[in-house]
């Protein structure tokens, strides 16, 4: 019975999170990052797992390059993955502004030998953040 009233509480703070996230343009507290530019905000969250020069690593795990990459022709692709994150990439949707997301976003698509010329705007991001989404997972 405790389990389930932990379950509860953990549902309405997931509810309660997914709207504040929403209202707030997706950031919530003092977890944020300061970097408003795109290549500043690549620098500072991506290129540890994707490298300086977009080109991807295998080590102690295999992260995709994302230079020359067509899978970024749908700005909603990297749009989405920044957000939500996918299997070992976390989402970054919590730690973001829609303004922050978009930099780097356009930033990717129009550097390391991608030409995608088609600018996603804040308000794209905006549009595209699930206020249901989780940010986080509970033990």
């Amino acid at each position: 019975m405790k389990l389930l009233g932990t379950l509860a509480v953990a549902a309405m703070l997931t509810m309660t999170a997914g709207t504040a996230f929403a209202d707030s343009a997706g950031v919530v507290g003092a977890n944020t990052f300061p970097q408003q530019d795109g290549k500043s905000l690549y620098a500072a969250i991506c290129q540890g797992c994707h490298m300086q020069d977009a080109k991807g690593a295998i080590g102690a795990g295999a992260y995709p390059a994302l230079a020359h990459d067509p899978n970024l022709a749908s700005a909603g692709y990297p749009a989405y993955l920044i957000l939500y994150g996918q299997k070992a990439m976390p989402g970054f949707g919590g730690f973001l502004s829609d303004a922050q997301v978009a930099a780097v976003v356009n930033y990717i698509r129009s550097s390391f030998g991608n030409t995608y010329t088609d600018a996603v705007k804040p308000d794209d991001i905006k549009a595209s953040r699930n206020p249901e989404a989780v940010y986080f997972t509970l033990d």
